[in-house]
């Protein structure tokens, strides 16, 4: 049974923001109560009354002011475009895929004694094994060649072996404006002075550490599940760019059509969150 004024501090704790520890929380109800303690239960089990349990966190890069306000700005300009206009552009983005990746999905059914016998064990390289960076592009029509990017990407690399043979002529046929976000490589001037002689609408200005808003990154996810799921598992990193590239061409343009088709629910989205990040 919780006092009038350790209730207080809890409602306050609970209001104020749920990513706190029950245990810090219980050592300062007791401080106020020294007489008559709680134990840790009875905060868990207050907990529970207001629909709160304990799970993981989605981690999410931090947004400063600026971003949100620029999120928000650029959603509420772009949440009334048609689905039309969004299948007349080509969505870009890089992914770095690991040879090994401990994503604490994987479980292992052991007794208590058990946790240290080899067979239980999660056995990690170093380094994840390495890992594998490729550039991908989409449209409502199709999907850009997957491109493998080894060594850092330069802007010059991004010009003569991403935005010259894969891009420009992707645009220029299907009349598509191009999106790409605030990488380095995409914001150099060489990049937009190519850009701009080549005639290549841009999408811009792309807001930062925005990528609920980007389609594609749900894409990246799907092609990595679909890497897991081959039987056997890519052991070394030249079986990992291969099964990349043939999941790549497998998935169903289907898949990708909807994800385009979903921007103008993304902008909703970070409307109703205020420029915060949302569940895309």
């Amino acid at each position: 049974m919780l006092l009038p004024v350790s209730r207080k501090l809890f409602r306050k704790k609970v209001e104020g923001g749920v990513f706190f520890f029950h245990g810090q929380t219980t050592a300062e109800i007791n401080n106020i109560r020294q007489n008559n303690p709680i134990s840790k239960w009875t905060v868990l089990r207050r907990l529970k009354t207001f629909g709160l349990r304990a799970r993981r966190p989605a981690c999410r890069t931090r947004l400063t002011p600026y971003n949100i306000r620029n999120r928000l700005d650029w959603a509420r300009i772009h949440s009334f475009w048609p689905r039309q206009l969004w299948n007349n552009h080509m969505f870009s983005d890089e992914s770095k895929f690991l040879l090994e990746r401990q994503d604490g999905r994987k479980r292992v059914f052991r007794r208590v004694n058990e946790r240290f016998v080899p067979q239980c064990l999660s056995q990690a390289r170093a380094f994840g094994g390495g890992s594998v960076m490729v550039w991908g592009g989409i449209t409502a029509a199709g999907k850009a060649p997957l491109v493998t990017v080894h060594g850092n990407l330069t802007a010059r690399r991004y010009i003569d072996e991403i935005l010259r043979p894969h891009v420009v002529p992707a645009i220029h046929n299907q009349g598509l404006t191009f999106m790409q976000d605030n990488a380095p490589a995409h914001r150099a001037r060489i990049t937009n002075q190519f850009l701009y002689e080549n005639n290549i609408p841009v999408l811009h200005p792309w807001p930062p550490y925005s990528p609920d808003l980007n389609p594609i990154e749900h894409l990246w996810d799907l092609l990595d599940r679909r890497v897991r799921m081959r039987q056997p598992q890519p052991q070394t990193l030249l079986p990992l760019e291969r099964a990349l590239h043939e999941e790549w061409d497998n998935i169903p343009q289907q898949a990708v059509q909807r994800l385009i088709g979903s921007m103008r629910r993304r902008c909703q989205a970070v409307i109703l969150s205020r420029g915060h990040h949302t569940r895309y």
